[in-house]
């Protein structure tokens, strides 16, 4: 069960985020997306009840495991490719897409959760908003010029680069507050080096 604060939704202006992630999860009906069973609200509360995955994060997989095996990565990044394509084809652009937001069920299949920064799109529209997990960040969003379905790829090419080698490409961690635009000037202009782990 999800649970937002009505008052924290106010404070940071996502009203319109959270209806939108409604409307989302409502329409939507894949078996690689996490689906709602519900939602209600209390006077200071909303509850998005979602169906229960009980297999864990993929994230605490693989922190347990340090990497996957290649079949494995090319197992669950096929599962991923097709929730991020029912998604497209639904005009959602995800864009949060990193471990912690991949479910593992029981049966070993994944469940992708946590549409609060998607956004639906028009034909031919692009979002302009500079959103999501800076491991993850597209070059063109870092370019502000706006982004659309692509970024969900190039994500979906950092998570599988991270199941295989144990961390994403662009990593950096120095200890200093400079991490993240280090990190974004390498996205932008370096290549990736495929390391075998």
């Amino acid at each position: 069960m999800k649970t937002l604060r009505k008052d924290v939704i106010l404070e940071f202006d996502k009203v319109k985020s959270t209806h939108l992630e409604k409307e989302i999860l409502k329409k939507l009906n894949h078996p690689f997306l996490v689906s709602l069973e519900y939602i209600f609200q209390t006077d200071y509360k909303i509850f998005f009840v979602l169906n229960f995955v009980r297999g864990g994060e993929l994230f605490t997989h693989l922190a347990n495991a340090g990497h996957f095996k290649e079949h494995q990565a090319k197992f669950y990044a096929a599962q991923v490719a097709l929730a991020l394509g029912h998604l497209h084809e639904n005009q959602v652009i995800y864009r949060d897409l990193k471990p912690e937001n991949v479910m593992i069920a029981e049966d070993g299949y994944l469940q992708v959760t946590d549409f609060g920064i998607s956004k639906q799109l028009e034909l031919d529209e692009k979002a302009y908003s500079f959103c999501g997990t800076p491991e993850y960040i597209s070059p063109e969003m870092l370019q502000g010029r706006g982004h659309s379905y692509p970024v969900d790829w190039w994500t979906l090419g950092i998570l599988t680069y991270e199941m295989i080698i144990g961390f994403p490409p662009y990593y950096v961690h120095d200890g200093s507050d400079q991490d993240h635009q280090k990190m974004y000037e390498m996205i932008k202009k370096d290549a990736v080096d495929f390391i075998a782990p």
